[in-house]
């Protein structure tokens, strides 16, 4: 018998050291990301809902600095374009 996979809980983690505040994220995921007054992404806290998980692997890839993570909860990294 095939039980269905469950979606893995993933979090957003931001490196703001790399982050050049582009904004691109935003764009691509304003379910989850603002920005704040110099362009720098806020993210809401909390685990990225199934619905919304392929714009957050969107965001992730389109990051030009490669600052945008797409984490499992357990804190293992799920996506990161290289």
């Amino acid at each position: 018998m095939n039980l269905p996979l469950r979606h893995a809980e993933q979090i957003l983690q931001i490196n703001r050291i790399q982050c050049h505040g582009h904004g691109m994220c935003a764009e691509l995921l304003p379910e989850r990301i603002t920005l704040d007054e110099w362009g720098y992404p806020i993210i809401e806290p909390g685990a990225v809902p199934a619905e919304v998980a392929t714009h957050a692997r969107a965001a992730v890839a389109a990051c030009p600095t490669l600052a945008l993570r797409l984490m499992r909860a357990s804190g293992r990294t799920e996506h990161r374009r290289s």
